[in-house]
């Protein structure tokens, strides 16, 4: 069965959650006035530790060629844990984490605690200290001034909150709840299906699930920013399914490894399926 991240109806207020990244871009471009500005983001959500798709991704040419790759949590809750932080530590400064719930979920299993999702619990016992500190100061939002759109805020959810559900079809006043006080461009993951809307003048990008996407299959993502195209591009990657569940049930010893790959690879769920448990 479908079994949907816990959601909490709670407003985080503490400004240390937040992370502006600007470092990376050339101090001499300035889009509107408000900083510098990053000419290409590849947006990575929800990872999941399916090493198969992120490496499916990674391998992408406009990928490659982006300046920064936005990671907006639930990076390695799943089968591959290691191997996917390893790999994604390999881009260095060019990967800018946010944090997820999962990423609370691994950190509390990798320290003894009792966490509710089995392949949490398994990943976290699995992690490296590095690994574990790593995802312990993760922020919970980051913000880039990005070419063609100005200011963007990334999360994993909303940004007040790293397990609340908003959807496509959500209603106007439940966007300006959950948004009060964000800039006019908001990323964010956490439901695993790509969209674009506009909500009272904010557009909220979402794109979509790498390793576990529910409704299509193969790996999304989102390209955003630049000045010869359309400034946000939601993307999939397809890749071979089937071995690479055969190749996480040869290489992983989660005892439920074969009933997971069967629910999140070899038969996802529908975005009905989704909405349905998602919708408050």
């Amino acid at each position: 069965m479908l079994r949907p991240w816990r959601t909490r109806w709670r407003r985080r207020e503490t400004p240390d959650d937040a992370v502006v990244v600007t470092d990376h871009a050339d101090d001499a471009v300035r889009d509107r006035g408000i900083g510098p500005v990053t000419d290409r983001v590849a947006v990575l959500s929800d990872v999941h530790g399916v090493l198969p798709a992120l490496t499916a991704v990674l391998a992408e040419p406009d990928v490659q060629a982006a300046e920064l790759i936005v990671l907006t949590g639930d990076i390695a809750a799943g089968p591959q844990p290691v191997r996917t932080l390893d790999l994604l530590g390999s881009l260095g400064d060019r990967a800018v984490w946010v944090g997820g719930n999962c990423e609370r979920e691994l950190v509390a299993a990798a320290r003894g605690n009792a966490v509710p999702e089995p392949i949490s619990a398994w990943a976290g016992t699995q992690l490296r200290t590095e690994h574990v500190e790593l995802l312990d100061g993760l922020p919970k939002t980051a913000t880039l001034h990005v070419r063609g759109l100005g200011e963007v805020l990334f999360c994993h959810a909303t940004p007040r909150d790293d397990e609340e559900f908003v959807l496509v079809d959500s209603p106007l006043g439940r966007w300006a709840e959950v948004l009060d006080g964000a800039p006019d461009t908001i990323v964010c993951g956490h439901t695993h299906m790509p969209y674009v809307r506009l909500a009272d003048r904010r557009t909220i990008v979402n794109p979509g699930s790498v390793g576990m996407p529910y409704g299509t299959t193969g790996a999304h993502w989102a390209l955003l920013g630049g000045s010869d195209g359309p400034a946000i591009q939601l993307r999939r990657t397809h890749f071979d399914r089937a071995s690479a569940a055969d190749a996480i049930e040869a290489e992983c010893d989660f005892p439920e490894v074969a009933e997971w790959t069967r629910f999140y690879l070899r038969e996802p769920a529908s975005d009905a399926e989704a909405l349905a448990v998602f919708t408050p």
